[in-house]
C-alpha cells in the first residue's frame, strides 16, 4: 500500500472509531461521568493504571472503587482520614492489592494539597520544545515514588520509560487528557503539553496491526517501538499523530 493510500485508510478508520459510540463500553466511560476536573483527572488516571483485562472487568473494578469515594473522588483524596482507607481492604484488581491502593491515595492526597491540576506533575518535566513526553512520564514516575515509605511492589502499576516499557496505560491517560474533546472521546483538559508531543498507546492489538501495516520494524515491543511507531504516524500527521490509536486499535478488536 503507498504512503499516500495508507493515510487515506487510516484516516477514515479514524473517522469510523474516533465517535463518542465508543465511549460507553471503554474504561473511558468512567471519567466521563464526572464533570470537575480534578475528578476527570484523577479517576482518569487510576482507570487507566487498572487498564489491563477485559474491558467490561476494568469498567466493573473502577466503578467499585469509585463508589468507595463517594460523588466526589478529589472530595475524598483531598479530605479523608488515614481511618477512611480501611474501607479499601477488600478493592483489588488482578495484582493490583491493598497496599497499591494505600499508596495511590497517599500520592493523590499529598499532591491535590498542593497542586490545583494533575497536569503539573507532567509538564515539569519537558517544555513546549521538547519532542515527545516520555521524559515527562519518567520524571512523574520518579516523583511518584519519591518517598522513603514507597512500596516497592507498587512500581509496577506506574510505568516508566527507564525500564524500557511501552507505558501503554500511561500514554493512553495522557492521550485522555491533552486531545480535544471535539468527538466526545478525549478531554482536552490540559494544555500545556501539546498532541503532538503524545505517544502511541502501544498494546498487542495496535502492535500487531501496526506491523501488518509495516509501521514497525523493530523486533521487540518496548519504548523504542514506540518511538518508532509515532515517529510514522507522525508522517501522516505531524501536529496529531496519536489520533491513530483509534484506528490502529479499532482494526485489531473489531476487524480480521
Amino acid at each position: 500500500m503507498k504512503k499516500s493510500e495508507l493515510k487515506e485508510y487510516l484516516d477514515a478508520k479514524v473517522l469510523e472509531y474516533n465517535i463518542s459510540d465508543f465511549v460507553p463500553n471503554d474504561p473511558i466511560s468512567i471519567p466521563h461521568s464526572y464533570t470537575k476536573k480534578q475528578d476527570v483527572e484523577i479517576t482518569a488516571f487510576w482507570v487507566s493504571m487498572l487498564s489491563w483485562g477485559l474491558r467490561k472487568t476494568i469498567i466493573n473494578k473502577s466503578k467499585e472503587l469509585f463508589d468507595l469515594m463517594g460523588a466526589s473522588p478529589y472530595e475524598f483524596i483531598l479530605n479523608h482520614k488515614e481511618k477512611d482507607r480501611e474501607r479499601f481492604q477488600y478493592f483489588k484488581h488482578r495484582t493490583f492489592q491493598y497496599t497499591d491502593t494505600l499508596y495511590f491515595l497517599d500520592f493523590l492526597q499529598r499532591y491535590y494539597r498542593n497542586h490545583d491540576s494533575l497536569e503539573y506533575a507532567f509538564f515539569k518535566h519537558i517544555d513546549a520544545n521538547t519532542n515527545h513526553v516520555g521524559d515527562a512520564i519518567s520524571g512523574f514516575h520518579n516523583d511518584f515514588f519519591d518517598i522513603e515509605y514507597a512500596p516497592h511492589r507498587t512500581r509496577k502499576h506506574v510505568a516508566t520509560p527507564d525500564r524500557g516499557s511501552t507505558c501503554k496505560r500511561i500514554n493512553m491517560f495522557l492521550r485522555w487528557m491533552v486531545r480535544d474533546n471535539c468527538t466526545g472521546v478525549d478531554f482536552g483538559i490540559w494544555n500545556t503539553i501539546k498532541p503532538s508531543q503524545l505517544l502511541m498507546p502501544l498494546d498487542v492489538h495496535v502492535d500487531r496491526v501496526g506491523r501488518n501495516l509495516k509501521l514497525i520494524k523493530r523486533k521487540q515491543r518496548d519504548f523504542k517501538t514506540v518511538i518508532e511507531l509515532t515517529k510514522a504516524l507522525k508522517k501522516f500527521d505531524p501536529s496529531d499523530p496519536v489520533k491513530y490509536d483509534f484506528a490502529l486499535f479499532g482494526i485489531g478488536v473489531t476487524e480480521k
